[in-house]
């Protein structure tokens, strides 16, 4: 008998867990650790460590911890970088509490390169005043951090993993708090775990664009989910694209990091001319819309695109790089001789669900932590490797707000689960939005999103992608100006600073 979807779940059972975390990455996993001792439940959609965007990070973790730097100055390129919609509170937090954070990733055995002398080294990125970027062997922080965090996780008494299931709606009890999550396993079946308090940290939205860094099921869940739940959402049409994906026709994109161009690589043409003077003061170094918007002109007007680190990598690249050399030689590509082609690709997704300064969203019940989130430090164009330091810094506010608090059981809840979209859909959902609501938008491009929303709608149901993608698409239609990440066509210019926040009304959330 076939499943007529949405399906409607009750469970009126006491909690399972105290601390439910839906999301293995670096917020889940540190959060995690955080916590202790109190008991917690980690949810993760594949073994630990393999299905998180954290592992991919390349760039590694900014923090001030130059002598010569300071996170007044942090906090100040932040809010720069950020095109007038940073919350300089938030800023200011993350940038202070920062240090302390690397303190702590050293202390579970991350091992950041170092200076002959013991000092951590550290990388300039763009758009950053002074070098702060802690890294690992060049372009492996992330895995490196997650390969620890794992290791601690798996020696941790505390923690409770289960693996292989995936979390597809929320539970309500009737007053709307969140009483926990329906996951369903490998197999599509369903099951219900409840718990006094839940926390999403499932990663970012890439995965609704055909070009992207992220993996393929990063396709901003949890934003729809909480959506659909009544949570306060803010800044989610500003998509930020990372300049230089490597161009060799994969899904994911391979990323040749932003280090690189710290390093002095350089932005070329077919023809070998350089370009980014062009486009920006800062050339290579400008903030990454610019770079991408640049990149994305010279893609289109058939003069191709590629980043040359013949000269300022050369022949260190296997042991500088290891990541991106890897990749390029498995395309056929030697960087230490050739040019690196690449191309714009969805990498972060800067709006999401609101928290306020401990994580918590505006649900009782439910914690935001990582790239679903929308707290404010990124603005409309996020400073490089800020988004490691944002999830570790809102990681431990939470834990140390939930470490020994009173937390209730909820009452008797439902959830609901919409069915999944077809894979046939899902990519012409993709190949719409990258090409439509991508590096440059206008009204006429992103109404014909919308309309292909509505109907695959009709055909499919209201799937997390489609509610995830409409939400994107509609709030890029209402910002009708020019912003950071957000550049539209037919409305070039950049008008007053105004975030922009959505919700649910009740009578939605309570009768969907």
């Amino acid at each position: 008998m076939a499943v007529t979807f949405p399906q409607t779940l009750t469970a009126d059972r006491p909690s399972d867990d105290d601390v439910l975390i839906i999301g293995a990455g670096l917020a889940g996993l540190f959060l995690a650790l955080q916590l202790a001792p109190r008991p917690c439940t980690v949810i993760s959609p594949a073994p630990l460590g393999q299905a998180a965007s954290s592992a991919w990070a390349q760039g590694g973790l900014a923090a001030a911890l130059h002598p010569k730097d300071s996170p007044e100055q942090h906090a100040a390129d932040t809010v720069a970088a950020g095109a007038g919609l940073v919350d300089p509170i938030i800023a200011r937090l993350i940038a202070e509490e920062g240090p302390a954070r690397v303190r702590d990733l050293v202390a579970l055995g991350v091992p950041f390169d170092r200076t002959p002398d013991g000092a951590l080294a550290l990388s300039l990125e763009a758009a950053h005043s002074h070098p702060r970027v802690a890294r690992v062997a060049g372009d492996l922080a992330g895995k490196a951090i997650m390969d620890a965090l794992v290791a601690a996780v798996a020696a941790a008494p505390h923690i409770t993993i289960i693996e292989g299931v995936r979390a597809t709606g929320l539970l309500q009890d009737k007053n709307l708090q969140v009483a926990g999550a329906i996951l369903r396993d490998t197999s599509g079946n369903l099951s219900t775990r409840t718990a006094r308090e839940t926390v999403l940290c499932t990663g970012g939205s890439g995965g609704l664009f055909q070009v992207t860094t992220n993996p393929p099921e990063a396709r901003g869940d949890a934003i729809a989910m909480a959506w659909e739940a009544g949570a306060l959402m803010a800044d989610l049409e500003f998509v930020q694209f990372h300049p230089t994906a490597i161009d060799i026709g994969r899904d994911p994109a391979p990323l040749a990091t932003e280090a690189l161009r710290g390093e002095g690589a350089t932005l070329h043409n077919r023809d070998g001319a350089a370009f980014m003077d062009r486009y920006h003061e800062l050339a290579e170094l400008a903030p990454r819309d610019e770079v991408a918007r640049a990149v994305h002109t010279e893609l289109l007007s058939g003069r191709g695109a590629f980043l040359d680190c013949r000269k300022a990598v050369g022949d260190h690249f296997p042991d500088h790089f290891p990541t991106v050399f890897g990749a390029c030689r498995s395309a056929g590509i030697d960087p230490r001789t050739d040019m690196i082609p690449v191309a714009p690709a969805a990498h972060y997704h800067m709006g999401g669900i609101v928290p306020d300064f401990w994580g918590r969203s505006s649900l009782d019940g439910l914690s935001v932590c990582g790239e679903c989130t929308s707290t404010g430090v990124h603005g409309a164009n996020r400073l490089a490797s800020n988004s490691l330091l944002e999830a570790v810094v809102f990681a431990h506010r939470i834990a140390a707000r939930l470490r020994d608090a009173t937390l209730k059981d909820p009452q008797s809840s439902t959830g609901h689960v919409p069915a999944t979209l077809p894979t046939a859909a899902l990519q012409d959902l993709r190949a719409a939005m990258s090409e439509k609501c991508g590096v440059v938008r206008d009204e006429a491009g992103m109404t014909r999103v919308l309309e292909l929303v509505e109907r695959l709608q009709s055909t499919h149901g209201s799937a997390r992608a489609l509610t995830t993608a409409r939400l994107i698409v509609q709030s890029a239609l209402n910002r009708k100006e020019s912003r950071g990440g957000h550049y539209r066509s037919d409305y070039p210019d950049t008008t007053a600073p105004e975030r922009q926040f959505l919700i649910r009304s009740f009578e939605e959330t309570a009768h969907p």
